[in-house]
């Protein structure tokens, strides 16, 4: 095993096949991000989303997905560019991936997969026999790439550091438009049956941190995506009617199912419900034009 990966794997607590392919998948994102630092792909984007949030702000659950932001609209930015350096960079750590472009269509969103083989990749970090022996011989880890090429505007950024596999910087977006991005997610995701508990989990870490929202930020996301007009302002009135209708339309146990994967056995989200996420997102705090610095207090 590449001694850099062993340090890796060193923080994480290791007893199920399950752990073993969190801690896989956390190891390649932050690899991936050194090769995308190296190639200088943060002179023209940002990192967000639930990723950003777990692997820069210390978020506290697994997260799958790697969301970046161009800085200005570029809808001739090719995401193939970068193929080659993530790929080189994993490998040199001995881990053994390939990277596909997944198709465009009519899509402001350029998106790729990160593939690894899990049996292949278990054995190069030495996971034990009795846990390889429980994982298909076909089963991948697959990560989601996607930077958005046209970016909503009215969001600051800022450096952040990682430190293994080596010290590197990474720009990523500042908290509150973080949040404002995870906000958007949780009033316009669209899942049908289906309930994204990660975006409410990650609000709830929001809140309990006393971590601050841009409102200018969400207002531009949801006018670009046609929920708000280009016309139409959004006020704190405006948001709390918002969030409240949300909260009443949403299956709480479906949601806590959706999350459980993805978090430590000691949590309980027992206290998920209807009246508890009123309760959250009467807590919500906004930043005001004047602190438009993006600083959260």
């Amino acid at each position: 095993m590449n001694n850099a990966v062993k340090s890796m794997l060193e923080k994480y607590e290791l007893k199920s096949s399950v752990d073993y392919e969190n801690a896989l998948k956390e190891i390649i994102q932050e690899i991936t991000l050194l090769g995308l630092w190296r190639s200088k792909f943060f002179e023209k984007a940002a990192f967000y989303g639930g990723t950003a949030l777990r692997l820069l702000y210390g978020l506290d659950r697994f997260s799958e997905d790697m969301d970046f932001s161009l800085y200005e609209p570029d809808m001739d930015f090719k995401i193939e560019k970068y193929f080659k350096a993530v790929k080189d960079e994993l490998s040199s750590f001995g881990l053994d991936v390939s990277v596909e472009q997944k198709e465009k269509k009519n899509s402001n969103i350029e998106s790729a997969f990160i593939k690894a083989g899990t049996v292949k990749n278990f054995i190069e970090i030495n996971v034990p026999s009795d846990l390889l022996k429980s994982v298909s011989s076909s089963k991948m880890l697959k990560i989601k790439i996607e930077v958005d090429i046209d970016p909503p505007g009215m969001f600051e950024t800022e450096a952040k550091y990682i430190f293994n596999p080596i010290p590197f910087s990474v720009t990523t977006y500042k908290i509150p438009y973080l949040f404002a991005g995870k906000m958007h997610a949780i009033l316009c995701r669209q899942w049908k049956t289906r309930v994204k508990g990660r975006d409410w989990y990650d609000l709830v870490w929001y809140v309990g941190n006393n971590h601050k929202l841009s409102l200018s930020h969400l207002e531009k996301r949801l006018q670009q995506t046609g929920h708000l007009t280009k016309e139409d302002k959004l006020d704190e009135k405006k948001f709390r009617e918002l969030i409240k209708e949300r909260i009443e339309t949403v299956d709480f146990d479906k949601a806590r199912a959706d999350v459980e994967p993805f978090l430590k056995s000691y949590h309980d989200l027992s206290v998920w419900s209807t009246d508890f996420f009123t309760e959250v997102g009467n807590r919500i705090e906004l930043i005001e034009e004047k602190d438009a610095s993006g600083q959260s207090s």
